[in-house]
């Protein structure tokens, strides 16, 4: 059973679903520990883009491509939204 979602897990993984366009994704069936890339969710390189494009809009920072953390922030919906909140809080 996948673990339970926190409200800032769910407000990323709604962000997930409607910018890489997942119609067949529901954002509180997406596990907060499972793999975003590679796993069941199907993401690639090309979703990784988009996603931080959109993460930027939405928050108004950026993820940079050449930070040596990006396969650590984007290992899972959990460390993305654990991410997007140390920086929501500086």
């Amino acid at each position: 059973m996948p673990s339970t979602q926190t409200p800032a897990e769910r407000e990323v993984a709604e962000l997930i679903v409607s910018s890489l366009q997942l119609e067949q994704r529901r954002a509180e069936d997406i596990d907060p520990e499972a793999a975003l890339f590679g796993g069941e969710l199907g993401l690639d390189s090309i979703d990784a883009l988009e996603l931080a494009l959109a993460v930027s809009k939405r928050y108004g920072f950026q993820l940079r491509s050449d930070d040596p953390d990006n396969r650590r922030i984007f290992s899972s919906l959990r460390e993305l939204a654990a991410h997007i909140e140390r920086q929501r809080a500086r």
